[in-house]
């Protein structure tokens, strides 16, 4: 069964590329650069192919052309004069729009080539700081409101994990330089969402401390067998969805008595969105809450 969103609304139009549906309108009628399609019920639709186009348009709009200009721009000749604006351009809203672009279509090669043009003027922790987290920030909007479909997220998020991952190889040749902490990032068990956990990761190894990292949906009591190994142990999760609010206080609760059991030198540092159930003076001595991904990385 084929999941990838074929139709989009106006609404969905204004989410992607930041446009009022007014303005798209206005485009529409005067300058006949969409063409919609009608339901039964006369609400416009939109293809894929539209969405596209528009994506397009707005690059070229924000870069200086009049919308005039561009509706006498032949069709084919749209999407070059698009890739010749990301080799040339790399500030951030540029690159955000084209990473939604290649998000869209399903272009890797898109992605590949804007992530290289950044590369050219910013290092890979700017480029994730600058661009790569209000991109991810704008896909969970894009998200709740069913712009983009689970594909869409899986692609994108599948290459900037990548891109994490590769960064990270590139350290984890040099040996461990400090040997105060050992770090052991890690998701709960069914907590999948790891990028933000990727990336604590890159910084940990980058500040030349050793990290054992365990990775996506671990049971707790998993964490046991890493405390009967090292001291001073600061195991770090990313709360997303898992643990529910139902639960986090009881998981929090386990955590102490394991490391009261198997390491007392044992911590545990989390951040997420579901670390806002917790309060900061009823935690446990051992476990700290952080409120963002730059308060946890100024700690380390």
């Amino acid at each position: 069964m084929n999941n990838i969103k074929k139709f989009f609304s106006i609404r969905d139009l204004e989410n992607l590329s930041g446009i009022k549906a007014h303005t798209i309108r206005i485009w529409e009628k005067r300058y006949n650069l969409l063409s919609p399609e009608r339901t039964d019920t006369n609400i416009r639709t939109y293809s894929l192919e539209s969405l596209q186009r528009l994506l397009n348009i707005t690059m070229l709009y924000h870069n200086g052309y009049k919308i005039s200009k561009i509706a006498k721009i032949k069709d084919q000749d749209i999407p070059l004069m698009v890739k010749e604006i990301v080799a040339k351009n790399s500030v951030k809203n540029h690159a955000v729009n084209a990473f939604k672009l290649a998000m869209i279509n399903f272009d890797q090669t898109l992605f590949i080539s804007t992530y290289n043009g950044l590369l050219t003027e910013r290092s890979f922790r700017e480029i994730f700081a600058d661009v790569f987290i209000p991109l991810l920030n704008e896909l969970g909007l894009l998200w709740q409101t069913d712009t983009i479909s689970p594909a869409h997220e899986h692609f994108i998020t599948g290459l900037i994990k990548q891109k994490i991952q590769t960064n990270t190889e590139k350290l984890q040749h040099i040996a461990p330089s400090k040997k105060d902490k050992v770090f052991v990032p890690f998701l709960p068990e069914n907590e999948i969402h790891e990028i933000g956990l990727l990336y604590i990761n890159y910084e940990i190894i980058l500040r030349g401390y050793k990290s054992i990292y365990l990775g996506q949906t671990i049971p707790l009591e998993n964490l046991k067998d890493v405390m009967k190994y090292y001291d001073n142990l600061h195991f770090v999760s990313y709360f997303t969805v898992i643990p529910s609010k139902e639960r986090i206080k009881g998981y929090i609760q386990e955590f102490d008595a394991m490391a009261r059991e198997y390491n007392d030198t044992s911590k545990l540092w989390i951040l997420g969105r579901q670390v806002q159930y917790l309060e900061k003076g009823q935690l446990p001595d051992c476990v700290r809450r952080f409120t963002s991904l730059d308060a946890i990385i100024e700690e380390l």
